[in-house]
């Protein structure tokens, strides 16, 4: 009966034992949620557009202010900056740009000078380069960044007429807003939308000159 009894409580182990073993090999396995896009982390990148660039011309203190539009042209340049992604889905971030413009334009401007006629001077008036330092604030949806911008506008702006030739850099202000999408975790597609407000800056003769300008900007990033 001992021996019987020895017998049947060694299988009933063995067999508890085989049961627990099957129960643990073939227990699934826990789901894990994949990660998703994290935007913190600094880039670089290239970017091109469109610039329409509008100026505000005082000519002396006895001529009322005019507007001149038409410098018009293509932009195109380099962009870096860091993003760090908060608590959830808001991402912050600072950026720079520098771009060379093709915005120019030939006018004439009627000048006034104490004890002389009003005379009519030709001018070639743009614009070499502009950039901008700036901070930026968005929502992500996992690849997809919408953002708005706002900083510290700058554009280097000439005069050329007759026997004179030269340059100021205009310093103002530009917000915006744009989308990002990240193709791959490192290579980001981006457009955007900028206002600038370059400010103003006193050339000879009195000339005041005013600038301002929408600009439609595409580009991509490589992230690090």
């Amino acid at each position: 009966m001992k021996t019987i009894l020895l017998a049947s409580t060694f299988l009933f182990a063995a067999a508890g034992g085989a049961f627990a073993a099957d129960a643990v090999v073939n227990a699934p396995a826990p789901d894990t949620a994949p990660a998703g896009f994290v935007w913190t982390g600094g880039y670089v990148g290239l970017h091109g557009g469109y610039a329409w660039l509008n100026g505000t011309v005082n000519v002396g203190p006895d001529e009322p202010p005019f507007d001149v539009d038409g410098f018009d042209n293509g932009l195109l340049g380099v962009h870096a900056g860091y993003n760090w992604q908060l608590n959830g889905n808001l991402v912050a971030g600072i950026e720079a740009d520098i771009s060379h413009a093709w915005t120019k334009r030939d006018l004439v401007v009627r000048v006034s000078l104490p004890d002389f006629p009003p005379i009519d001077v030709p001018v070639e008036a743009g614009t070499n380069w502009q950039g901008s330092a700036r901070l930026r604030a968005g929502y992500a949806m996992d690849r997809t960044l919408l953002f708005a911008t706002g900083g510290v506008a700058f554009a280097n702006t000439y005069v050329k007429m007759r026997a004179y030739d030269e340059s100021k850099t205009f310093l103002g202000w530009t917000v915006g807003a744009g989308i990002e999408h990240a193709f791959t975790d490192n290579w980001i597609g981006r457009f955007e939308y900028r206002y600038a407000d370059f400010g103003s800056e006193a050339f000879p003769a009195d000339i005041k000159i005013g600038l301002n300008e929408h600009t439609l900007r595409a580009g991509v990033s490589y992230k690090f």
